[in-house]
């Protein structure tokens, strides 16, 4: 930011011929429209034409005095900096055909972009490092041979320990009533309900959650078939949007290494919309905006905030 502020422009007299220019084409639209209205509401051809020639000059001279402070103001506003952020490139901002040929200012948006992206490869970069998976060749010798394969534990998970797992979290909220399902196998489904708010489906994957959708209290959540609709939206658009923010918690609670946990932190997240419909929003004190009742909760206070207010 402070290569673009120091460019050798003083920005208070730049303020104020901006506000120049403002009044300079305030003036000069005043003479169109009065030539517009032309010799009108006059009483004589005699006394309009007099009056027309006052007035033309009066609006002519504010222009010339408008015009002749803005000249001083340009003078006092100063040359910009003849080093430019992107070196010869930034010649290309004195094209006098720029709206045909706008080069600088995508130049300037690659430019900007290209540091956006070093930026945040660089965070992954670290975060990875964090993390080193240790593949490397030396580690593949006799030695390696010799020790036995160890199989993710947490990714294949016995189905008597994820009930138990589900059953103690149905334990810890009384007013949550959890239903555990399994129409494929080994895969759980569950249908969470939430007083007389809303309901839940949540769709596992071991003790990993897949994807989740909300629905309200009266609404069905079977198919015609009797099988639990993982895939119909909800009719109304509050719990569309929980089901949006719902989905943003999935990705925010990540610990592969204690899925346990992260089921509980993620099931006591949902636990605060039993009070979706009576809760203000914490930041405007508002209980509706725009026809809804604050929908977002903060992952680690579990405040209520409206979507627009959480920003």
């Amino acid at each position: 930011m402070a290569d673009v502020v120091n460019v050798g422009v003083n920005l208070d007299a730049f303020s104020h011929a901006i506000s120049g220019i403002q009044a300079l084409r305030s003036s000069v639209s005043r003479v169109f429209e009065f030539l517009k209205d032309g010799m009108k509401n006059r009483e004589t051809l005699e006394g309009r034409e007099k009056q027309f020639i006052s007035e033309f000059q009066e609006n002519l001279e504010a222009v010339n005095r408008d015009l002749n402070e803005l000249e001083r103001l340009s003078g006092l506003v100063g040359r910009p900096s003849e080093s430019h952020p992107l070196h010869n490139s930034g010649l290309l901002s004195l094209d006098p055909v720029q709206d045909k040929t706008p080069l600088y200012s995508q130049l300037l948006q690659a430019y900007k972009w290209s540091n956006k992206l070093q930026y945040h490869a660089s965070l992954a970069s670290s975060l990875l490092n964090q993390q080193s998976l240790k593949r490397s060749a030396n580690q593949m010798g006799a030695s390696a041979k010799r020790r036995p394969k160890v199989q993710p534990s947490t990714l294949v998970l016995p189905p008597q320990y994820v009930d138990d797992v589900i059953s103690r979290i149905g334990r810890l909220f009384p007013d949550m009533t959890i239903e555990l399902f399994r129409p494929n196998g080994t895969s759980a489904v569950l249908l969470v309900t939430l007083g007389k708010v809303l309901k839940a489906i949540v769709v596992m994957r071991s003790l990993f959650i897949d994807r989740t959708i909300v629905r309200g209290f009266n609404e069905n959540v079977y198919n015609e078939e009797g099988k639990l609709d993982i895939w119909t939206k909800s009719q109304y658009q509050v719990f569309q949007k929980v089901t949006d923010h719902a989905t943003t918690a999935l990705l925010h609670y990540q610990l592969p290494q204690m899925p346990d946990v992260v089921v509980r932190s993620f099931m006591t997240w949902l636990r605060s919309y039993i009070k979706l419909f009576q809760s203000s929003c914490q930041r405007c004190g508002r209980f509706l905006q725009d026809g809804l009742p604050p929908t977002w909760r903060d992952f680690r206070t579990l405040e209520a905030f409206h979507d627009t207010c959480r920003m």
